[in-house]
């Protein structure tokens, strides 16, 4: 028997905040069944498992993660397109981390070519046709640029910066000029 109240939006958007309070590779079905205060049981007529719940609480992330950067690029370009789809991401994990290591996982062919993943891409590539790159110029910088936030994010989230100076966010702001002047003098191969 289905419980009422219980849909596979709502556990998911539950098994995401679950994510952000205890960590995404702490969510499994029990955990939420927990949280819900049901029976592990009352969840598989919506989950397949710990597994389908963490791949939807990941999709689900990258949807939302990408409506965030689409709002902050809307009209912008170069460097302030950039800079503002940079701190999405850095803000986004900051605010939710376990949604945001949620976006990392790697998900079979067929989901990642359906999920908001594709727009990610999409987004970078369009702030980089203002860089004027393309081809595989454009797919190098589309690399480098996720190696750098994901890099810089995941120092920090795990506390990489704390003890150090200059702060934290004062080094963010030196690596996107950086990366704005790379971008503009990208070198040819």
């Amino acid at each position: 028997m289905v419980r009422t109240g219980l849909t596979a939006q709502r556990l998911t958007r539950g098994g995401a905040e679950l994510a952000d309070e205890v960590g995404f590779e702490q969510v499994t079905v029990s955990a939420l069944a927990r949280r819900f205060g049901v029976r592990v049981a009352s969840l598989y007529s919506h989950l397949n498992g710990s597994q389908d719940l963490r791949t939807r609480i990941a999709l689900f992330a990258l949807e939302e993660l990408a409506d965030r950067a689409s709002a902050a690029l809307a009209g912008r370009a170069g460097k302030d397109a950039l800079v503002a789809f940079a701190e999405v991401y850095r803000d986004y994990a900051r605010q939710h981390p376990g949604r945001y290591a949620a976006t990392q996982l790697r998900l079979d062919p067929e989901t990642a070519a359906a999920s908001a993943g594709v727009r990610h891409a999409q987004l970078t590539r369009a702030i980089l046709r203002g860089y004027e790159l393309s081809g595989e110029d454009q797919t190098h910088a589309v690399r480098l640029l996720g190696s750098v936030f994901h890099g810089y994010v995941s120092l920090e989230l795990g506390g990489g910066f704390e003890h150090s100076a200059p702060d934290a966010g004062q080094s963010w702001s030196r690596v996107l000029e950086v990366l704005d002047f790379l971008l503009r003098n990208w070198p040819e191969p």
